[in-house]
């Protein structure tokens, strides 16, 4: 790995456990050939749906990047929305920054601002979601290659003045989402300053529903489980996480079992969602900020990482990497 690349401190052994409700093997079983599925047949159906147009095709993205999230058992949670009107043509783009934890930020983020990705070359070779981010207008970069960088900013300078939104998560790494996170690296913003394009910060967090005071069984979700953990801690309150947009989320703890850190396979991060009961995935869309008059691109990520943190300052949870 070259050591100018962004790292974490996270791993899985340490940020990616699951204490709280856990599903049966084969409930855990279905929810993961469900998501398989829904990935899949967003796979065939994307060179249909780049047929149809831009109100319907950015509608149809929506509600399958929704479907995905909930066929893999996870709730979703909106707050705030697209200021702009699905499928309005805009004679220049938006760049949207997020905070990185899981492969589920790119279906989230999609199901509310659905846009063309950044990703990591590796993608490409991913099963099933790499043909479906090459199919999706992905723009894929090479980390390894410093020297690429120039050619990066100038791509996704010309996608902002085609029109269209960029996905970028500038910390170049996922965290666990337990900590202040990464520093926002200002290559992307140079691209916005460029092409005149304004910004829009997202905030990603996944939390877990507290478990019943009530032993094995049947939960309020309806999902059968084997075991409760903390269940002394957490009897006081039981909670239904919110499944419709713009409704408030909880103040639970943070998820780790939504975390995708360090060499963790996708395999083993795939079935620890599946199997952990009572996930529900926030994503709170926070005011644009414009690139006119703003030059200095470090100004840009900082105003931006500032924005996404300060999301999350209501609700400090404690990081395991202090």
């Amino acid at each position: 790995m070259n050591p100018w690349l962004p790292t974490a401190p996270c791993t899985p052994e340490a940020c990616a456990g699951h204490d709280g409700r856990v599903r049966c093997r084969p409930a855990a079983a279905a929810l993961l050939l469900a998501g398989c599925l829904c990935v899949m047949a967003g796979a065939l159906g994307a060179p249909f749906v780049a047929l149809l147009g831009a109100a319907l095709r950015e509608r149809l993205i929506r509600r399958w990047a929704y479907g995905v999230v909930r066929a893999f058992g996870v709730r979703v949670s909106v707050v705030g929305g697209p200021a702009e009107p699905a499928g309005a043509v805009a004679t220049t783009g938006t760049l949207v920054v997020a905070n990185h934890i899981s492969w589920l930020d790119i279906p989230l983020v999609a199901a509310v601002l659905p846009g063309r990705m950044l990703a990591k070359s590796e993608i490409r070779g991913w099963p099933l979601l790499g043909p479906l981010a090459a199919r999706g207008g992905t723009l894929f970069v090479e980390r390894d290659r410093l020297r690429a960088l120039p050619t990066t900013v100038r791509t996704i300078g010309a996608a902002l003045r085609g029109g269209s939104r960029v996905v970028v998560f500038p910390e170049g790494t996922t965290w666990c989402g337990r900590g202040p996170g990464g520093r926002f690296a200002p290559a992307a913003f140079q691209a916005a300053i460029d092409a005149d394009a304004a910004i829009r910060p997202v905030r990603i967090a996944y939390r877990t529903t507290p478990p019943r005071r009530t032993g094995t069984g049947r939960t309020g979700h309806n999902e059968p489980v084997e075991h409760n953990a903390r269940t002394e801690r957490n009897a006081q309150a039981e909670h239904n996480a919110p499944t419709e947009h713009n409704a408030p989320t909880e103040r639970n703890e943070p998820a780790g079992a939504a975390s995708f850190v360090g060499d963790d396979p996708l395999v083993a991060s795939l079935w620890r969602v599946v199997t952990a009961a009572g996930l529900t995935a926030e994503i709170r869309v926070l005011p644009q900020i414009p690139a006119t008059g703003r030059p200095d691109r470090r100004e840009l990520a900082r105003r931006a990482q500032t924005a996404v943190a300060n999301e999350s300052a209501n609700r400090p949870p404690e990081s395991v990497h202090h």
